[in-house]
């Protein structure tokens, strides 16, 4: 798979989230995202527009998706936070 994001990225909009999300069931929302952690914190996850990315050991994130529309829809919100941090 072609890194589409880089993990320094993921990192600031997962705490982006974190820092400014309301929170839900899941974790804390924003602007479309939703960003969670296993119990040990050790994977995080951000979820959002049918996507779901789970970024965990030796900054290695994977994407799971049906469509590339969801995917591109998910890159564009991850983007508009980048934009904001």
């Amino acid at each position: 798979m072609k890194n589409d994001i880089e993990t320094k990225e993921i990192l600031s909009v997962y705490e982006h989230i974190i820092q400014h999300g309301e929170a839900c069931e899941d974790g804390k929302h924003y602007q479309g995202v939703t960003a969670f952690s296993d119990i040990d914190g050790y994977t995080i996850y951000l979820k959002g527009s049918g996507v779901q990315l789970r970024f965990g050991f030796h900054n290695t994130y994977h994407l799971d998706y049906e469509h590339d529309k969801h995917k591109d829809d998910f890159l564009k919100k991850i983007e508009n936070i980048l934009n904001e941090v």
